[in-house]
Parts: structure tokens; C-alpha cells; sequence
């Protein structure tokens, strides 16, 4: 089947704002009670750290929208200014979020808590979505002028950031799961927003992108490998050892 140029052009702004939009909405769902909304639920009060965290995070999932969305109305120029301040937020992404998954490890590990395992495992696993976006956003940024690469490293920023906010889904059948089950749909729920991604570029193009091809691939192998070893006993020790 014969695809037109400018097809393939509104297919691809259609994904990206769309996967854009979507997340934009997923995060407001799942913080909505202890972030956006709190003043509306009775939930305990956040630190000043928590509170940064909560504005960068924030402040990247609307730049995506609004770096989508300038593509989509073909504002290309300002896409790229913006750009410009996108590549300084999203350092100030990987700092508050490094810097606030190490403070809650040593908040557990040094209170001696029930938790302190747990957290360890959750620390090592966001400094891994860390590490990742971070790449993906430096490498976005070495292909801003091959924009077949760029778009989809900037689309799997979202997959680095997507198990933060499916681990707080206020369903009882996120809620209700024990830790075990917790980590095994968070996975299940990575696996599938990166295959429909994936899948659904690859048949409208009918090719798999190289950019799609390892950097999917790297990330997801990476995760499930990292899912494993985190909740290992040697891999707590280590990590109590780091941080007591």
C-alpha cells in the first residue's frame, strides 16, 4: 500500500502529540491526589523537595506537550528555541530526580524502617530511568536535525518516566497488589506502551526504526534485567552499604 509523504507526516504528529497529551494526562491522574488536587484530600503535607520535584516533573510532561504541539502546527523555529531551555530543564530532571530518590533511600535505610529494602530497590530503579532519559535526551538533541531519530528518542523520555506514575494508578488493582504483583504490572505496563509504540510506528512505516530498534530494545532489557537484580539480597546489601 502506497503511503503519501504527507500522511506519514500527520500519522507521526498524531502519535506524538497524542502519546504526549495522554502521559500529560496519566501524570495529573495519579498525583492528582497528593500534588495537583491536595488541597481537595486529605493527604499528608510535602517537603520543600517534594515539591520541587513535583513543579520540574511537572514543568518537562508540559513541554513535551508544548514541544508536540509546535510540531503539529508546524511551528518548527520555535520548537527548536525551545528547545534550547528543554535541554536545561531536563537536566534539572535528572538532579531533582536523583537527588530525591536518594534522599527518601537514606531516609529508610537510616530509620532502620520496614521499607528501607524496598526503597532500595526503588532508588536503583528510578537512578536507572534517570540514566536513561538522560541519555535519550542527549542523544534527541545530537539528532535535532534528523528528525526521524529525534521524535523517537524524545517518545521514549516518556517510557523512562512512565513507571513512576503507573506505580501510583489509584486503582485497586495497583493499590491492592502486593509488592511483587506491584512491580510485575508496572513492568507488564512498560512492556506495552513500548511495543504499541514500537509496533504501531513500524507498520505505518512499515520498517522498524534503527532509533526504535536499540534504544527500545537496550532500555526494556535493561529494566527487566535491573527488575531482577535490584530485589536480589546482595544487591540490598549493597545499596544499604552505600547509604547507611
Amino acid at each position: 500500500m502506497y503511503t503519501s509523504v504527507g500522511s506519514e507526516r500527520r500519522f507521526d504528529r498524531f502519535l506524538y502529540l497524542g502519546a504526549s497529551l495522554i502521559f500529560l494526562a496519566l501524570v495529573f491522574w495519579t498525583f492528582a491526589r497528593t500534588f495537583y488536587l491536595k488541597r481537595l484530600f486529605d493527604t499528608p503535607p510535602l517537603s520543600a523537595l517534594l515539591l520541587i520535584h513535583g513543579v520540574v516533573m511537572t514543568g518537562w510532561v508540559v513541554l513535551l506537550v508544548a514541544q508536540t504541539s509546535l510540531i503539529a502546527a508546524h511551528r518548527v523555529q520555535w520548537h527548536r528555541r525551545l528547545g534550547v531551555f528543554g535541554a536545561f530543564w531536563a537536566a534539572l530532571v535528572v538532579l531533582l530526580g536523583s537527588i530525591t530518590t536518594l534522599h527518601a533511600a537514606a531516609r529508610e535505610v537510616r530509620g532502620h524502617t520496614a521499607f528501607a529494602a524496598s526503597q532500595i530497590t526503588i532508588t536503583s530503579l528510578d537512578l536507572l530511568q534517570m540514566m536513561f532519559f538522560a541519555g535519550f535526551v542527549a542523544l534527541a538533541i545530537w539528532h535535532r536535525r534528523r528528525p526521524g531519530n529525534h521524535k523517537r528518542l524524545m517518545l521514549l523520555t516518556i517510557a523512562c518516566m512512565l513507571p513512576d506514575a503507573l506505580a501510583r494508578l489509584p486503582i485497586s488493582f495497583m493499590t491492592g497488589a502486593t509488592e511483587a504483583e506491584l512491580n510485575l504490572r508496572i513492568m507488564i505496563g512498560l512492556d506495552v506502551f513500548v511495543l504499541i509504540s514500537v509496533g504501531v510506528d513500524t507498520i505505518w512505516h512499515r520498517r522498524l526504526h534503527p532509533a526504535f530498534a536499540w534504544g527500545a530494545l537496550l532500555f526494556v532489557g535493561a529494566f527487566h534485567v535491573a527488575l531482577y537484580v535490584t530485589q536480589t539480597q546482595g544487591w540490598i546489601a549493597f545499596g544499604r552499604s552505600l547509604i547507611a
